[in-house]
């Protein structure tokens, strides 16, 4: 899980620093009511911290909360509150010190009665009603000290879990009949996930409900957002969330998507070879989180983590999968708004790798540490309308439900390594092509499929929880889009008592169901896979996706067919070997290995590589197999004058001065560079008041970089041009 584990034990140990221990607020930035970067912190303020982004995400629902707020508050940070939703120290609760019964027995528990935890009596809950009267009582203390927004990040049953009292409870209260062993038949494994999936939902809107009643009694504003894993690692993990569902709750205003090289190292196969593919899971699992949200009006943040909860790998493994994780989320155009660091203190004030002897673990190197807080300062920036792809063919997706969350238990649980998803996808993104993980639950809002030719889909491992999505699917199909079926029928839990089988008593299959609603008849595909439906097609490739990532023949297979699709739409087939999106004045590229041959594609420019802590200008880039860039093209910068295009601290201008100046500010002990773009040499550059010896201008280029140590407090920069 998204650390909360790494700091969870610590919340109730970190005392507030005292307001006199504080240096001056930062200067107002009206750029920041837009909320574009935002990090969350267990902590008081601290020099360690001082990521200077829109919003502080202030961690935790305990006595010491209103504290830790002022802090941040007190030097210019906005102020939203995060806290736990399935696991938290809540011990209050568990104990009966709440409301006077002791609650252990809500603790998820597996089939061998062992509670499923978090670290010591840390648990994961099985949420009743009181549970989320609980939690709510805890936001109100957020709420009293002028918390902007609520996050109640990771609500999680465990697919293993479903064996406690609580749940027994539950299962009865819901279904009106006494509890099964989840692992006892598909079916009830099915009806277990469903009844998690509602639990937590219904635990949610408690929450909700709390802070939209506090809202209309005193006027405020203050939103609520669900922090959470993709549904591709959810289900890869064998976890049930609400996930699509929590876009029709009521006071739900959108996400924070928790991606980070945690979730996407986790090894996955493609022609046969199980390994990490860190850039490319995580491509899929943002784009699985951007489709959870487009057409619904709530919003999303993009989270990356520079370091990753797994304390054991060092600096170099943490910064070359940051890379790759950044880069994959740039390359999702319609998101413009990130969580640039959970926990910035143990970046910038941890030492890794955890395993090694004490002496041998390291402080983060200075060049990352620049690197770090160049790249957060660009992400301010990234709502760009002019967007531009080098990439393979555009408007394919793969269709995901929910549902994948709820086939991964005992007795038959879909693949292991969820094949029967990336079988479909990774075949496509090494290919070049970008594609995008579509949210099946969302295919009847207004625009939703807008911009899809190609639409895969298996019900190998989901289901379609509602036979209201075939209709808009259909209609999808007849007014020109492809479908390509990929299913063999052989899931067992096509046969549990669902919509499509009338509870059991026929034995349709939900793609049947589909078929009908499209008017095709299965023997329509005898002696070819592609039948004409109105302007667009069904294919049909009858086997199993998991197969698709076992072999180099299934991906050569899968390929022909979609370039067969995509013809057959009127498109034309493009793969490349790389991944390349300009965003305005950026260029966001990624070279992909595993790929098809070639040369690599080269970017021409003015380019400045922000990955580069020295940000030389380079004429060229070659996106090399492997290779991970996030570049700024001088050329494409809008504008004249004076101006800072880039910087390792936050810096703002001061217009006060009659001359170039900025307040500056960054992560205490770290190294700063700042580039300015100026039509000559400054005379001389003052950073408080004194005189800095550490910059060069450029003629050639006409930029100018200064260097200087940062400190987690605002001082003024100034050049002094005359």
């Amino acid at each position: 899980m998204h650390v909360s584990t790494f700091f969870s034990t610590l919340l109730l140990a970190l005392p507030a620093l005292a307001l006199a221990d504080l240096p001056p607020p930062f200067p107002s930035d009206p750029a920041a009511a837009a909320e574009r970067t935002c990090f969350q912190t267990s902590e008081a303020w601290n020099p360690n911290g001082n990521l200077r982004s829109d919003v502080a995400l202030v961690y935790g629902i305990d006595a010491g909360l209103p504290d830790r707020i002022k802090t941040w508050r007190d030097r210019g940070y906005r102020v939203h509150v995060m806290t736990g939703v399935a696991w938290g120290n809540y011990q209050d609760y568990l104990y009966g010190r709440f409301d006077g019964v002791n609650h252990e027995d809500n603790a998820q528990t597996d089939k061998n009665g062992k509670k499923i935890g978090h670290g010591g009596d840390v648990y994961y809950m099985c949420p009743t009603s009181n549970y989320g009267t609980y939690l709510a009582t805890g936001v109100q203390r957020a709420l009293d000290a002028g918390a902007e927004a609520i996050h109640l990040e990771e609500p999680e049953f465990w697919a293993r879990a479903g064996y406690s009292e609580a749940f027994k409870r539950e299962w009865q209260d819901y279904y009106k009949e006494p509890w099964q062993p989840p692992h006892l038949t598909v079916d009830v494994q099915w009806r277990s996930s469903k009844l998690k999936y509602y639990l937590y939902r219904r635990a949610l809107q408690q929450v909700f409900d709390h802070v939209q009643t506090f809202n209309h009694k005193t006027g405020a504003k203050v939103r609520c957002y669900v922090p959470t894993h993709s549904l591709i690692n959810y289900a890869h993990w064998c976890i049930v969330s609400p996930q699509s569902s929590l876009a029709n709750l009521n006071g739900c205003d959108g996400y924070i998507a928790q991606v980070w090289t945690g979730t996407a190292r986790t090894p996955n196969h493609f022609r046969g070879v199980g390994k990490e593919r860190t850039f490319e899971t995580a491509f899929l699992e943002y784009g699985a989180m951007q489709n959870l949200v487009r057409s619904t009006g709530r919003g999303v943040w993009y989270l990356n983590d520079p370091v990753e909860d797994n304390p054991r790998h060092d600096w170099t493994d943490y910064r070359t999968n940051w890379e790759s994780t950044l880069v994959a989320s740039l390359l999702q155009p319609d998101v413009s708004s990130y969580e640039v660091a959970p926990w910035p203190e143990r970046i910038f004030g941890g030492k890794y790798p955890k395993s090694a002897k004490p002496e041998d673990r390291k402080p983060i190197p200075p060049a990352y540490a620049t690197e770090l807080q160049v790249v957060m300062n660009a992400l301010n920036d990234m709502k760009q309308p002019d967007i531009q792809w080098e990439a393979g063919t555009p408007g394919i997706g793969v269709l995901v439900s929910d549902s994948l969350m709820f086939q991964r238990e005992q007795p038959t649980p879909s693949d292991p390594n969820m094949a029967h998803f990336y079988g479909q996808a990774m075949p496509m993104v090494k290919r070049g092509i970008p594609v995008t993980p579509v949210q099946l639950e969302n295919v009847a809002l207004n625009g939703f499929l807008d911009g899809m030719k190609i639409l895969m889909l298996s019900y190998q491992g989901q289901k379609p929880m509602s036979a209201d999505v075939h209709a808009p699917l259909a209609a999808w199909v007849k007014q020109g889009g492809v479908l390509v079926m990929i299913d063999d029928d052989s899931d067992p839990y096509n046969r549990v008592k669902e919509w499509w089988n009338e509870d059991g008593k026929t034995t349709t299959v939900p793609r049947q169901h589909l078929f009908q609603t499209l008017g095709v008849k299965d023997e329509a595909f005898t002696g070819t896979n592609e039948v004409t439906v109105g302007k667009g097609a069904v294919i049909w490739l009858k086997r199993s996706p998991v197969g698709l990532a076992l072999s180099t023949e299934a991906d050569a297979l899968l390929a022909s067919v979609i370039r067969k699709a995509i013809e057959r739409s009127g498109g034309t087939w493009k793969e490349t070997n790389h991944l390349a999106l300009r965003r305005g004045p950026y260029w966001i590229g990624a070279g992909l290995d595993e790929s098809i041959g070639g040369d690599a594609k080269t970017l021409t420019g003015r380019l400045v590589d922000l990955f580069d802590s020295e940000l030389k200008v380079q004429r060229t880039v070659d996106l090399t197999p492997g290779s991970r860039r996030f570049l700024m093209d001088l050329d494409r910068i809008k504008g004249t004058g004076t101006r800072v295009l880039a910087s390792a601290c936050k810096a703002l201008p001061d217009p006060s001065k009659g001359h170039p100046a900025w307040t500056v500010e960054g992560v205490g002990n770290t190294e700063a560079i700042v580039l300015i773009s100026c039509d000559k040499a400054p005379k001389s550059i003052l950073l408080g008041g004194q005189p800095l010896a550490s910059f060069d201008y450029d003629a050639a280029e006409k930029l100018l970089r200064a260097r200087f140590q940062n400190e987690a407090t605002p001082r003024l920069l100034e050049m002094i041009v005359e």
